[in-house]
């Protein structure tokens, strides 16, 4: 299992386009819950599309930058980021890709790099084609009301989770893991 997030508006406060490493804030409670999926040992795996690359605006160094920057933060939660995966395209630019969320080719290379079941993984966003991402890839799906979460939350599919911060993402997946090996221990006991 692991825990599969978009970047801007739900680790980070959004800022369109990032890629200052010193405009770079995390969102609220964002270290801590990153700090408990690490604690529960579940690979946090980011997956992020950057358009800003196709358009010029950015190259992937600088990206690189603010990705060491949000590990930065993280530091003192005692929360890490297991993998970092990226989209540097946009249809209008570089043509249609696979990668692009609602795209699953991301969150593919993950599963084979990390040799990961996307049936038992999560995917958290804050928009719509993050949920979508997630769904299409086979995994459950979160949207946080952080970033543009509070304007996509009308969109998701009804049995999708709106939550407003990542911690209480989290919060529902923990719990979800913790049933999901209670079911496992009481099925092995009765064999």
């Amino acid at each position: 299992m692991a825990i599969f997030l978009d970047r801007d508006g739900t680790i980070n406060v959004e800022v369109n386009y990032l890629h200052q490493p010193e405009l770079v804030q995390l969102e609220a409670t964002v270290g801590v819950a990153i700090a408990r999926l690490n604690r529960a040992n579940m690979p946090v795996v980011v997956v992020t599309n950057q358009s800003g690359i196709a358009r010029g605006f950015y190259d992937a160094a600088a990206m690189h930058r603010v990705h060491a920057r949000i590990s930065e933060l993280l530091h003192p939660f005692g929360a890490h980021i297991d993998a970092w995966y990226f989209c540097p395209h946009h249809p209008a630019v570089t043509g249609s890709c696979l990668c692009r969320k609602p795209g699953t080719q991301m969150l593919a290379d993950a599963a084979r790099d990390l040799k990961l079941d996307l049936r038992q993984c999560w995917m958290v966003g804050d928009k719509l084609l993050d949920v979508q991402a997630g769904i299409n890839a086979g995994c459950r799906a979160i949207l946080v009301t952080t970033g543009y979460g509070a304007v996509d939350q009308t969109l998701v599919p009804d049995q999708t989770p709106v939550v407003g911060s990542l911690l209480e993402a989290v919060n529902i997946i923990l719990a979800a893991s913790a049933g999901n090996n209670a079911t496992q221990t009481a099925q092995t006991s009765v064999v």
